[in-house]
């Protein structure tokens, strides 16, 4: 049923969003767990090939070098362009470069997560990328390992497992559904402290012991609601604050009543592109 409801919106919709990727909702419980395969999720820069390039998660083309990309197929793929665990602003400083540092680029390993134009559901998918790897043979492609649970206990667990290791969290994507373009339950994000991204609107200015610099940013999310982030930020961030219009993330637990985050707290600029 899930599957020919996942056909039935491609049907509807065409083509009107397939430039858009697959988008994670948040996991909440009282779902199966059990039909879905789960990976950790990998703190790096989203690449998506094209069949002929590779482009971030808004469609912005990477400079990748030409040996790294030159190998890869024309049947489109999606993954986490990934140098480590807790190595995020280094590998988006190599990927977001106009002008490739190859040595830097040996580093930088592409892990799928999914095969966009693949046939079947993500079950099938999944064997078509391992089978794919194996073909290709190539030490910086890999498939990021998948594994199936039995229950949520299970999937705490392996969520307590990554985290202590220094993981990010934990991807559930469910095992008998369609590629979708959009944002679909059938991909889930569990992480430990949710997280979201905005847009800055605004500076406003700080008082007391802040005064001459940032007191907190004006941020806009995607569907709209406003709120003020004023919590996370270094001395350092107050005195060279994010610039309108940048994007931020910030961690934050559950929503007000409103649907403004609740606790939230700047982590970091996102990269333009990225």
């Amino acid at each position: 049923m899930k599957a020919f409801l996942s056909l039935l919106l491609m049907l509807v919709f065409g083509n009107a969003s397939a430039e858009q990727p697959l988008l994670a909702n948040h996991y909440h419980g009282g779902i199966d767990v059990s039909q879905y395969w789960v990976s950790e999720k990998l703190d790096g820069v989203r690449g998506r090939w094209n069949g002929q390039q590779l482009l971030t998660k808004t469609g912005n083309p990477i400079a990748a070098p030409k040996w790294f990309t030159e190998p890869l197929p024309k049947t489109p793929l999606d993954g986490e362009l990934w140098i480590g665990r807790g190595q995020f602003s280094q590998v988006a400083a190599i990927v977001l470069d106009s002008h490739p540092n190859d040595a830097a680029w040996r580093r930088v390993h592409y892990m799928l997560f999914d095969m966009p134009q693949a046939s079947g559901d993500f079950s099938a998918r999944l064997k078509t990328m391992q089978a794919l790897v194996l073909k290709l043979k190539l030490p910086w492609v890999e498939v990021i390992p998948q594994q199936r649970l039995a229950n949520d206990k299970a999937l705490q667990q392996q969520l307590d497992k990554v985290t202590q290791a220094g993981g990010e969290g934990l991807m559930l994507h469910r095992a008998d559904a369609l590629y979708y373009h959009g944002r679909s339950n059938d991909l889930l994000k569990l992480k430990k402290t949710d997280d979201m991204e905005g847009t800055v609107l605004a500076i406003e200015p700080g008082k007391g012991k802040y005064q001459g610099m940032m007191g907190s940013l004006l941020i806009e999310l995607d569907n709209g609601i406003r709120f003020k982030l004023g919590g996370g930020f270094s001395d350092h961030d107050r005195a060279h604050p994010p610039k309108v219009g940048d994007r931020v993330t910030f961690s934050f637990n559950g929503y007000t009543k409103n649907g403004k985050p609740r606790f939230a707290r700047f982590l970091r600029v996102r990269p333009n592109g990225a």
